[in-house]
């Protein structure tokens, strides 16, 4: 009998290896898409900085540099921006938008973008590709590739490319949490046109909020700033580029300069790696950003917020207000209470915190160690939910119905029907960098028509401009009211 169970047991066992083996080589069918196609981290050519042994021990950043300058691009735009001029004459007889006529205006653009996947998806910055009507990638070796966007987030200024093709270099993912001030840094890019250009510096700062991203964006984008702070000299046409750290590894995407010139005056800023790999797996699984939020309203700790509100330290981060149905609420937080970690890390400004928020999607689960108005030490668990209230995800599915072309889109209700005088179409809720954007459009729009035929409802629409592979005209409605026409080609 034992005999024959052992012989089953190895049966078993012969039956299971192959199994497990053609379940590892196929991959598993929950695997989302950027965990296939970013593959930066199975790199194993990755070098540490070395000195060059003379008694000054001058770093050599010579390895580190030839392994990076492969990854990053040089990326180019063209901006057309198309008017439509309207021909009443000929509408009264044929109808809107019949004898108008469209005026182009011509751009251009360029920065820089770090190679992510050997299928080549490419990480830049959204400004840079912002408004761009077409996007072309040229690599290292002057090879050129007409760019797709996959999706952008002006929240972090990042943006994902996709060019066809495989066997790109993508680069190495380093870990941001990791990088210490005083440590050294590369900056690759494409300063005034000027290719592969590598700089060096050290990290001056981490955390850093300089009010940038909330003069670039619209109101309904919540900026979320907490940058990466180097010397490494930075200039126009390294916006997308890498900072890298002296194994190679990317551990930010330079986006901004500290400068009254426009040119580099002594600090730069990068968004940190563990903060775009978030945003750009979302863009990549998705097309747009998964975000969760706490749901409160915070401040720094400086000395004022800690005598006016009796704080023993400037530890932390002031919750001033919890938002009604908001995670923190359902939580427990308190207005007054202060948040001293999330997890085990400690968090001391609002761009910390901002960023370790910001790593997560709704549904996730976040440890909070706050001090409540007592004095306590209290640990608050929650999930984070989006801006909907709700915990889960988003399918790709859902997302499509009501997003196209870079923008989404609500139905209109009762009172704004009433108040524009129309009994159909739909509105613009948010407008990021796509074609609607680069023609004109706004957020707030309501778009009533596409090619004379009236729009009852969100998926009607997305659906044909998702579809459509001729040209149209939209009939739009600004929010007082004012009838225009925008056409365009797809």
């Amino acid at each position: 009998m034992k005999g024959s169970i052992k012989l089953f047991a190895l049966g078993m066992l012969g039956g299971m290896l192959p199994l497990g083996a053609y379940l590892m080589l196929s991959g598993s069918p929950f695997t989302k898409l950027s965990d296939q196609v970013i593959d930066g981290n199975r790199l194993s050519n990755i070098h540490t900085v070395s000195f060059d042994g003379s008694g000054a021990m001058a770093p050599n950043f010579v390895e580190a540099s030839e392994n990076s300058i492969n990854s990053v691009v040089h990326v180019t735009t063209k901006v057309v921006q198309t008017s439509f001029q309207r021909d009443l004459f000929q509408e009264f007889f044929y109808g809107p938008g019949a004898g108008g006529r469209e005026f182009k205006q011509y751009g251009s653009g360029s920065g820089s973008g770090v190679i992510v996947s050997s299928e080549g998806y490419i990480v830049t910055n959204n400004h840079v590709i912002e408004n761009a009507s077409e996007i072309e990638v040229i690599l290292n070796d002057n090879s050129k590739y007409s760019a797709k966007l996959i999706g952008s987030d002006p929240s972090t200024d990042i943006a994902v490319l996709k060019i066809e093709g495989t066997g790109f270099q993508p680069i190495p993912l380093g870990n941001s949490d990791d990088l210490h001030i005083g440590e050294w840094v590369l900056a690759v890019g494409n300063p005034f046109n000027l290719t592969s250009t590598v700089t060096a510096g050290i990290v001056s700062a981490k955390a850093r909020n300089i009010n940038l991203l909330s003069d670039r964006t619209n109101e309904n984008v919540v900026p979320i700033e907490s940058f990466i702070q180097t010397d490494a000299a930075v200039n126009p046409g390294n916006s997308g580029g890498a900072l890298v750290n002296t194994k190679g590894e990317l551990v930010g995407i330079n986006t901004a300069i500290a400068s009254q010139t426009g040119s580099f005056a002594g600090y730069s800023f990068a968004v940190p790696v563990n903060l775009v790999q978030k945003v750009m797996r979302d863009l990549i699984d998705y097309g747009i950003v998964q975000r969760g939020y706490l749901g409160v309203q915070i401040a720094d700790i400086n000395q004022e917020v800690k005598e006016t509100n009796k704080l023993p330290n400037t530890k932390g981060v002031f919750v001033a207000k919890v938002n009604e149905n908001g995670s923190a609420e359902k939580a427990g937080l308190k207005d007054g209470d202060v948040i001293l970690k999330i997890g085990s890390k400690e968090v001391n400004s609002v761009a910390e915190l901002q960023e370790e928020i910001g790593k997560r999607r709704p549904g996730d689960k976040v440890t909070l160690t706050i001090r409540n108005k007592s004095g306590d030490e209290e640990i608050k668990d929650l999930v984070l939910r989006n801006k909907e209230g709700e915990t889960n995800l988003v399918s790709k599915e859902e997302i499509s119905k009501n997003y196209a072309l870079g923008a989404t889109f609500i139905e209109l209700t009762a009172k704004e029907k009433k108040e524009l005088n129309v009994s159909f179409g739909v509105k613009i809720s948010s407008l990021n960098a796509g074609k609607l954007k680069s023609i004109g459009l706004q957020q707030g729009m309501v778009i009533t028509k596409l090619n004379n035929e009236p729009i009852e409802s969100v998926e009607q629409l997305t659906s044909k401009l998702n579809g459509v592979n001729r040209g149209v005209l939209l009939e739009v409605l600004s929010s007082s009211g004012k009838k225009d026409y925008y056409g365009f080609g797809l």
